[in-house]
Parts: structure tokens; C-alpha cells; sequence
């Protein structure tokens, strides 16, 4: 602004809405600004003797009840005491807290407790009305900057050139590391991706994640880094030094640089929808900066945000260009599906990409919208209050909800949406996935959420294909790839593991193909259901190349059609085509075309893609066109076996072996039992070497006890061993193995399969 409202040093700000800010100075000071009209109004002066630090508003969603706004703030100050003031500039309560200066001051996310730090070396946790609860920690040097964890559980303060992380919980681990060269001024922890900032004298600025790890490390700066915050969404960050103001990504890089003639950037709170930040500047000033110019790519569109209310929209085949206005200042979009998606503070506009001029528009219940997800159907808004599903008309299909949710947390990781289903990871317990019907908002299968063994960190629905066989791919905690079908009903799902230190992944959105960037090489499973079909074929479907052109920690954007975009960790966008083939495959297969998959194969000649026919169609049960698919890759034992499936007299019997081949033993002896079939079932588990299994068939259904006692007699025979399981004993005692009658029983087991089959000419077509 032209004119300074503070006549000297500012130290500390604080939004309350989008639209009021709070600042306070060493002039003793305390303002209320008007961002839009850029106006102050004195709220309060403090004592001459008094100079504020820091500033921290009250939360403002506590026990699921939602403030509009928040009501009062924590002040702490250079006399030893933090200041309790009320939103009006009524001093509520001031307490005596540290000896020397209370450096800063912080509530946890549910504001049920305040935690200070001082010049005296102490870490305090307070109640929310000002009462000592306990001494966290006591040292010899002053303590400047504190946060807390997501979970409101440990507390991140310095100590000089270390970071400490402490659990409330007495006799826990205590998290220490050296993480600067310089004295340690400023840190962040932000509660949706937990990741930690801090900011040095050594003049970098660095990104760990909550084991101390470095995720990035900045170059050295001119002068020491003064302040450093994390947007609320955890997908930005500001850092403040002097006369310099620059904008990050989470992973590290920048996006903007700017260069105000404002001294030491002390502190920076940015606004509660994460549109704008301001800061507290050494010569007197308040910066107010808005974020402009995100991007947002699909196919041939790119759309900008040139203003506060403005989008680009540019068209890159034919160089059009639409402008987009709206009433209130944009918060967040989404593009994707042919839809463009964008929450502003008070409706959401939906517009086509056919159409840019007749945007559908509809009221929104919250306002802050901190997430848009989009599936081919319909979209998925997240905000303070909860998770709504709209269709692309505009209409509310539901809104899911299950226990202890907290919707403030949750990013583009930690859920995901497809046509027919919704995937939320659990925030109280991170091996829990809950998964609930689009269309109804209510849990899916039998209500039981998805569990695993350890913490998972990453999930992704696939997106094509039919509901009953809807795929979730997770990351856990070990960066551990494993896959599981969505719907369960009664019995547990195998959750397969098929990648190991996986970084990042994407589901294509035309077809059910699944990429993903493994330590130093890029995969694609161009058919990943082969792990329930044929496990030993899975390394067949697959196609892999060295990742080192995208360099450490990449991550993947989008997998749109055969287009694949990747974001190196130095921020730049790299594009690479994969093989259009596989996904005409799928098509194929998806319409049970499977003489033109079988063109296609030969026409490319390619094993991968022979490899991904034989598990399609063994999963599709059309044996004619796997045989020949395993027939290409060499497979010859399974061929064989197909064959022999192929001669079988029932479809009973067929449908059973299928689902042997693909490993499926328990449903293959359930559903030679339900068609009566016993003596099937019987000889499927004495094939098997199931031979408990077998005995406790042929004595429950009275038949073919001999058949069974006979061929283990003949087991042990051959690998010369004797018989010591006393169940076998009992039933074998005073019988003689008559091979001759055994055969008849069969010959005469399979002839009457074979009337049935005949009799029922229509399970035969």
C-alpha cells in the first residue's frame, strides 16, 4: 500500500475470513484491515512496555460445529505473557507464561489446547482458557518457532540448528536432527500432507517429511529466511526474507519470485481458502499477494487464471481463446472428463468444454471449497462440512459420511472417484479405506471398510470397466504397490502385492490401465486384473523402462489416453506417449471382440500384448482364445490344460476348472458341490493333494471313501513312506483296495455327468 498504517516494525498477522486481517507492530498497535479497500482500523493499543511476537487465531471448526469465523486469537508478547483478545480488541486474558520473551504461540487443530515457547528455553502446553497443563520440554537455548503435528499429538519446536519432534504422551520417542547449518528461525507442519518446513540463518529453506527426512533443500539465499507457512491444502508454500517474497510448490521448487521494497518479511498467514497471504514486513508494512496463473490442462484445452475473477480459456488446435469471468474470486478448479469445474467463494460454476458460453452455476453450502475431484459421471466437491457427490446437471447425488470424519484433511492422494464408487482414506486409523457407493452415499459390499496390514499413503480407483469388478491400487507406508477389488461381500478379498518402492501412480482414464514410477524405472501394468486370473503371467503384462530421465522424487500428473505427464522435482512438465495398442485391447475385450483382439495380436506381434489377450479371456472365460494367446507366448502346459478343460462333459465342470486355473480352489469346490457334483469335487482335491479335504468330502456325502483311501495309499506308496495321519488309519482299517471297482465307481461318475449334461440341453448352448 502507499501509506504505511504502522509506524514501525510489524511482527505478526492473522486472517480471520477471506476478507479481514489482523496485524500487530512494535508501535503497539493492533489493526483490522480491509484487504479489498485497503483500509485499517485500530482495534487496540497495548502498553508502552509491551511488544508483540506472534499471533494465532482460535480454529475455527471445533467439535464438528463450524464457526463462520474465528472469535479471538492468542498474542504472545516481549514482557513473558501470551494475551487472550477477543475478536472486538478486548484483552480477555493475559498470562504470565515464560521468563523473557514468549517467542510464539500456537493452538492445535481442535483448540482444545495452546502450546507457547520461549527466550527461557521451555515448551508450554496450555488449556484453552490459559491453564498450565504441563512443562513439555526445557533447555538451554531460546525456542523461536513451534507446530503442531496434524494429529494435535506431538508438537515440532527448534533448538537452535535441530528440529524436535515430542509426543504429548510422556516416556515416548523424541524425534531430534540437525537440519541447519544456521540457527533455526521459522517452522511449519502442515495437517493434510505432513510434511515440515523450516526456514535458518544459514539462508535456505528446507522440506522434510515427518520422519526428519529432506525432501528438498534450498539453494542459499541472499539473506537469512525470516518466515516461512504452508497454504491450508498443503499444495503451497511462502517463503519471506528481506525485500524477497517467493512462492513453492509442496515439493520444493519455485513458481514466483518477487521483490518488494518491504524489509524482513517477519511473518506470513495465508488466507483460510489459500487464494491469498499477507505479511509482516520490517519497515511498517502489511503485503498483501493473491495467487494467480494456476494452470489446468486436458487434451487440446489449456486454461489459466489471469486475474482474481478472470480464466483464459485457449484452445490449442484452432489458437481460440474465451475469457471467463465470474462474480467472486475463484478458489479452486478442476478440468478433466470435458468438464471444467470452479468453486469460487459462493457457487460453483460447471462448465462444458463444447459450451463455454452457458455455465451451469449452483449455491454452495459451505464456501471454502479445498478439493475437486471429477470421474466421467459426475464430481466430487470437499469442504469443511463434508463430501458432496453432484452430477455435471448440478444435482446433489449424495453425500457419504462415516465415522470421526474430518474433510479438512483429506487431498487428491488420500481420496479417489470413479463412476460408481468412492474411495476415502481414514485419517484416524491409516490402514482403513473406506469405500462407499456413488449413487447412495452408503458403504459398499457388506458396510466394512478396506483394511491393511500397515499405514497406507496413497490410493487410486480405476476408472473403467464394470462395477463388480472395480479395482483400488494403494501405496503404503513402505512404498509397497498392492491391488483389491472393491466389492466384498462376506468373504476376505486377496490384496495382492505387485510393485515395490512406488513413488507415484495414475490410472489411465479410458481403460483400466495402471502406471506408476518405481525407484529408478517407470511401469505400466497394461493389465493388472491378471494377478486373480494368472499370477505367474503378471511380468508378461508388464512394460518397463528406465525412469532416470524424470529424476528423484517425480510424481505423476495425468495419464489422459495414451499421454502421460510427469512433474520432475525441479517443477518441469515432461509428456511421453505410451503404445496406443494395449488400450485398443481393452476395448476389444471390454465388447467381447475377441477375433479382432486376436488380429490386433498378430497385426503387432508383440508378447506383452499376447500375454494381456490370455489373461482377458481367461477372465472373460473364452478358453478358445486363450489357448491361443498362451499358445504365442509359449505357455505349452497351459494349452494342455485349457484342452483338457475343453473335453470336460458338464459346464459345471468346465466353469470349475477355469476357476482352478486361475487359483480359485475354494469357489471351484463350491460349485462342483451345489451342482451335485460330488465325486468331482472329491477327485478336484485328491489332485490337489488335499487329501484331509477329500476324506471329509467322501465321508460327509458316504461315497467313494475307497476312491479316496486308495489313491493316498498309492502316494505314499510311490515316495515310499508310510501311513501315520489316524483318521486314514480308521477308515482303512479291514479294507481292501480293489483298483478294478474304483475305476468302474469313476467310469460310472463320469457317464452320469455326462446323462445330466445331455439332459439339460440348455446349460449345454
Amino acid at each position: 500500500l502507499n501509506e504505511m498504517k504502522h509506524k514501525d516494525l510489524v511482527s505478526c498477522v492473522g486472517w480471520t475470513t477471506a476478507d479481514e486481517l489482523y496485524s500487530c507492530s512494535d508501535d503497539h498497535q493492533l489493526l483490522k484491515w480491509n484487504p479489498v479497500t485497503g483500509e485499517a482500523a485500530r482495534l487496540l493499543k497495548l502498553p508502552e512496555d509491551v511488544y508483540p511476537l506472534d499471533l494465532h487465531w482460535f480454529p475455527r471448526a471445533i467439535g464438528g460445529k463450524k464457526q463462520s469465523q474465528a472469535e479471538s486469537f492468542v498474542l504472545t508478547s516481549s514482557d513473558g505473557k501470551f494475551h487472550l483478545i477477543s475478536k472486538l480488541g478486548r484483552v480477555e486474558k493475559s498470562v504470565e507464561a515464560h521468563g523473557g520473551a514468549v517467542l510464539a504461540g500456537r493452538w492445535n487443530y481442535e483448540g482444545t489446547a495452546l502450546v507457547t515457547v520461549g527466550e527461557d528455553g521451555q515448551v508450554k502446553i496450555w488449556s484453552k482458557s490459559g491453564m498450565l497443563r504441563s512443562t513439555l520440554a526445557q533447555q538451554g537455548t531460546p525456542v523461536y518457532s513451534v507446530s503442531w503435528a496434524p494429529d494435535s499429538d506431538k508438537v515440532l519446536y527448534t533448538s537452535g540448528k535441530q528440529l524436535i519432534i515430542k509426543p504429548l504422551q510422556p516416556n515416548a520417542k523424541v524425534l531430534q536432527w540437525k537440519a541447519h547449518d544456521g540457527l533455526i528461525l521459522k517452522t511449519d507442519w502442515n495437517s493434510v500432507n505432513d510434511l515440515i518446513l523450516s526456514a535458518g540463518e544459514d539462508c535456505r529453506y528446507k522440506v522434510w517429511d515427518s520422519f526428519g527426512r529432506v525432501l528438498f533443500n534450498s539453494q542459499p539465499h541472499e539473506y537469512p529466511i525470516t518466515s516461512i507457512a504452508w497454504a491450508l491444502d498443503g499444495e503451497l508454500f511462502a517463503v519471506g526474507s528481506f525485500n524477497t517474497l517467493r512462492l513453492c510448490d509442496k515439493t520444493g521448487w519455485s513458481y514466483a519470485l518477487e521483490k518488494p521494497s518491504t524489509g524482513s518479511v517477519f511473518a506470513i498467514s495465508w488466507s483460510i481458502d489459500g487464494t491469498q497471504l499477507a505479511g509482516a514486513c520490517g519497515n511498517g508494512q502489511v503485503i498483501f499477494a493473491h495467487v494467480l496463473e494456476q494452470r489446468w490442462e486436458w487434451k487440446n484445452w489449456e486454461i489459466t487464471l489471469i486475474k482474481r475473477r478472470t480464466m483464459k480459456v485457449h484452445n490449442v488446435i484452432n489458437d481460440a481463446v474465451d475469457l471467463l469471468e465470474f462474480r467472486d474470486r475463484v478458489i479452486k478448479a478442476s478440468l478433466n472428463y470435458g468438464y471444467l469445474v470452479v468453486s469460487t467463494s459462493l457457487q460453483c460454476y460447471v462448465f462444458s468444454t463444447k459450451n463455454w458460453n452457458t455455465p451451469l452455476i449452483f449455491d454452495l453450502k459451505e464456501g471454502t471449497v479445498s478439493l475437486i475431484l471429477q470421474a466421467e459421471r459426475h464430481f466430487l466437491l470437499v469442504d469443511g462440512g463434508g463430501l458432496y457427490l453432484y452430477s455435471y446437471e448440478g444435482r446433489l447425488i449424495s453425500s457419504p459420511k462415516y465415522p470421526g470424519m474430518r474433510t479438512d484433511i483429506l487431498n487428491a492422494k488420500t481420496v479417489s472417484l470413479s463412476n460408481d464408487t468412492l474411495a476415502v482414506k481414514d485419517k484416524a486409523d491409516e490402514k482403513v479405506i473406506y469405500i462407499f457407493e456413488a449413487l447412495s452415499g452408503k458403504p459398499l459390499g457388506d458396510g466394512k471398510p478396506l483394511t491393511h496390514k500397515t499405514e497406507i499413503v496413497e490410493i487410486a480407483l480405476d476408472q473403467k470397466g464394470l462395477t463388480s469388478e472395480r479395482k483400488i491400487a494403494f501405496i503404503d507406508k513402505n512404498r509397497d504397490l498392492f491391488i483389491t477389488s472393491v466389492k466384498r461381500f462376506g468373504k476376505e478379498q486377496k490384496i495382492v502385492k505387485i510393485g515395490t518402492m512406488v513413488q507415484s501412480l495414475a490410472w489411465n482414464d479410458t481403460s483400466n490401465i495402471l502406471c506408476g514410477i518405481q525407484d529408478s524405472r517407470f511401469t505400466v501394468w497394461y493389465y493388472p486384473n491378471t494377478v486373480y486370473v494368472d499370477k505367474d503371467l503378471l511380468p508378461k503384462t508388464l512394460y518397463e523402462k528406465d525412469a532416470s530421465e524424470f529424476g528423484r522424487s517425480a510424481q505423476l500428473v495425468s495419464f489422459v489416453g495414451s499421454r502421460l505427464t510427469v512433474r520432475r522435482a525441479d517443477g518441469s512438465l515432461l509428456h511421453r506417449r505410451l503404445s496406443p495398442y494395449p488400450a485398443i485391447l481393452h476395448g476389444h475385450a471390454g465388447a467381447s471382440r475377441w477375433g479382432d483382439g486376436l488380429r490386433l495380436c498378430r497385426f503387432v506381434k508383440d508378447q506383452t500384448l499376447w500375454a494381456c489377450l490370455a489373461a482377458m479371456a481367461v477372465a472373460n472365460k473364452d478358453m478358445t482364445t486363450a489357448e491361443i494367446a498362451y499358445a504365442a507366448i509359449g505357455e505349452i502346459d497351459k494349452v494342455q490344460y485349457i484342452n483338457s478343460i475343453k473335453d470336460l462333459p458338464s459346464k459345471e465342470s468346465r466353469l470349475a476348472h477355469m476357476l482352478l486355473f486361475s487359483g480359485n480352489t475354494q469357489e471351484a469346490e463350491t460349485l462342483l458341490l451345489q451342482s451335485g457334483l460330488v465325486y468331482q469335487a472329491i477327485q478336484v482335491n485328491i489332485n490337489l493333494y488335499n487329501w484331509e479335504r477329500a476324506l471329509d468330502l467322501a465321508v460327509k456325502h458316504r461315497t467313494h471313501v475307497d476312491t479316496v483311501l486308495a489313491y493316498r495309499q498309492k502316494f505314499l506308496e510311490d515316495f515310499g513312506k508310510k501311513e501315520t495321519n489316524q483318521r486314514f488309519l480308521q477308515y482303512a482299517e479291514g479294507l481292501e483296495v480293489d483298483w478294478n471297482k474304483i475305476k468302474a465307481k469313476i467310469e460310472m461318475e463320469i457317464a452320469k455327468e455326462r446323462e445330466r449334461a445331455a439332459a439339460s440341453p440348455a446349460v449345454r448352448t
